[in-house]
């Protein structure tokens, strides 16, 4: 029998999965989060949650019979897996496609209400990326099996457990030039982990269906125009110089030999097209569910921690004054 109240998320560790399961348990949803492993992720998934909303489960391979049982137990699945860069044991079509496939193909035999699955904007034009033609595959697949499912594409999302404004943080606070793919001219709609979690909340509290939405920020902003926002958050001057696309390859390769790779060749592939509204689809703004937080107010509250004299820098204590 369904507990209507409970909602299974896959992909529960991550930035998003954290702050959707501070929101969810907070307004009274019972939550049951899917981890490979309870012991590495389980207790950073823990204080998240409203004591007694929160159940963990592990699985550590997707095997169709496991994910039925936990589907049997919700009425509401929640797809949030995904990588950025590939390795021996992850590859985008296993990850995004064919779990995507998976997880929706066994929802729709449990009879869950409501499937949603999370994908990204801006992926419909590169077709020399791996990671979009993979995440385009696992998005045909989840409207194949699951035809009432939500998909949502969201632009970059950003926060203190992001991979993106943290590692720009992390380079720029040592690095005295900051290479600049493109000439930093890619555009981005950035949207706060917060303004996301509030919408996948709406999309259970309001029982949406059968929709496709991209979830944007507040602003556009080139690539050039973050990093000089970065910049002025940690309190930094850097050289954003310039350079071909030749060499901008040669320092993806570098940059992808550490075991968390900085920067693909893929990712880079990526940097060309410009992450915003594509106007094919309707976005959080139609459903009047708007993403107020703006790029500069928000990181400037954990960019401290990569200026100089970190949270005791003199910028931080006179705020705080």
């Amino acid at each position: 029998m369904k507990n209507q109240d409970s909602i299974l998320i896959f992909g529960s560790s991550g930035q998003i999965g954290k702050s959707l399961i501070r929101k969810l348990t907070k307004n009274n949803y019972k939550v049951i989060a899917v981890t490979r492993s309870i012991h590495r992720k389980g207790y950073q998934i823990k204080t998240q949650s409203n004591y007694g909303y929160l159940e963990l489960e592990e699985i550590n391979s997707f095997e169709e019979e496991k994910i039925s049982k936990l589907m049997e137990r919700c009425s509401v699945c929640i797809n949030l897996i995904g990588i950025l860069f590939e390795n021996k044991k992850n590859h985008f079509r296993l990850i995004h496609s064919e779990v995507a496939s998976l997880l929706s193909k066994v929802a729709s035999k449990n009879s869950v209400g409501q499937f949603i699955h999370v994908s990204a904007l801006g992926i419909e034009s590169a077709k020399d990326s791996m990671y979009a033609l993979s995440k385009l595959d696992g998005e045909k697949k989840v409207k194949e099996n699951f035809p009432k499912a939500v998909i949502l594409k969201p632009s970059v999302v950003y926060s203190v457990d992001d991979n993106f404004t943290t590692n720009f943080m992390s380079l720029l606070s040592i690095l005295p030039v900051m290479p600049l793919y493109y000439s930093g001219n890619t555009k981005f709609t950035p949207i706060h982990v917060s303004d996301l979690t509030d919408i996948i909340f709406q999309i259970i509290d309001r029982k949406i269906h059968g929709e496709t939405i991209e979830c944007v920020g507040p602003e556009v902003l080139t690539f050039k125009e973050m990093l000089k926002i970065i910049l002025k958050s940690i309190n930094k001057n850097r050289l954003l110089l310039p350079i071909p696309y030749f060499l901008a390859k040669i320092n993806a390769k570098f940059l992808e030999l550490f075991p968390k790779p900085l920067l693909t060749i893929d990712q880079l592939k990526l940097l060309k097209y410009d992450n915003v509204v594509s106007k094919k689809y309707k976005t959080n703004y139609d459903f009047k569910m708007n993403s107020n937080r703006k790029f500069y107010d928000e990181i400037i509250k954990y960019s401290f921690n990569w200026a100089s004299g970190g949270q005791f820098s003199k910028k931080k204590i006179n705020k705080a004054n």
